[in-house]
């Protein structure tokens, strides 16, 4: 218990000191993670809403790789990510190993499949006329996705996060991409595992609990965006 309290309270004495090398990693975090958000929202929402609105070949299967994304181990895409970026790999001329840039990669390519699931099962739960009623209404198709995903905008706030937290949570990628290197790559939750790799377990919890508080800020944000949205 005594170490507990002691990481509780280097938490509040490294937010009270205003660290800069906390709060630097805390912003990297926020940013990387956030830039993957977004970049899986673009995908997975175009994605999602191709296989919930459409019937073709493959569909099934199409599904069922969304699925099995949604649960992908987070090293394996770091492991192909790595591989990709790696000197001698197909990608390794854009000297992109060891980078933020890498890391976004990788957090986009694991938080893109929960938010497809999430949009695709949000769009295909709508009335199965209401894309008829807004053509008839003379929308285009631009129109009418935009309509379709206003309608469905409560359960893709919460694809927005559910893709955070799988974003921002993860460390196997970002450790095998980014490398955890001080001042660059480095992020909460690679600086947690650095902390306890050294034995320094009051950092570890200290930093683990602006992370939780971190996700709990984002998410409290959504959820109170969410229940407004559902009293209007």
């Amino acid at each position: 218990m005594d170490l507990i309290w002691d990481g509780i309270r280097e938490a509040f004495r490294i937010i009270a000191s205003g660290d800069y090398s906390v709060w630097e990693i805390t912003i990297r975090s926020i940013l990387v993670s956030g830039t993957a958000t977004a970049l899986a929202l673009l995908f997975g929402i175009a994605v999602g809403a191709t296989l919930a609105f459409n019937e073709f070949p493959g569909r099934n299967l199409a599904f069922s790789l969304v699925n099995t994304g949604m649960g992908l181990p987070p090293v394996v895409v770091g492991l192909i990510v790595a591989i990709a970026l790696w000197r001698s790999g197909p990608l390794g001329d854009l000297r992109l190993i060891y980078t933020p840039a890498a890391m976004v990669i990788a957090q986009t390519i694991i938080a893109a499949p929960i938010v497809t699931g999430f949009t695709a099962a949000a769009l295909r739960s709508l009335h199965p006329r209401l894309r008829a009623q807004i053509y008839g209404l003379g929308a285009s198709r631009l129109q009418m996705l935009w309509l379709v995903l206003w309608e469905a905008k409560l359960p893709l706030l919460a694809a927005v996060m559910a893709g955070f937290g799988g974003a921002i949570s993860e460390i196997g990628a970002s450790i095998m991409v980014g490398g955890n290197l001080a001042g660059d790559t480095r992020v909460l939750t690679t600086a947690v595992v650095l902390e306890v790799s050294k034995g320094e377990f009051a950092p570890a919890i200290a930093l683990s609990l602006i992370l939780l508080a971190l996700i709990f800020l984002v998410n409290l944000i959504l959820t109170t965006v969410q229940q407004q949205e559902q009293r209007s």
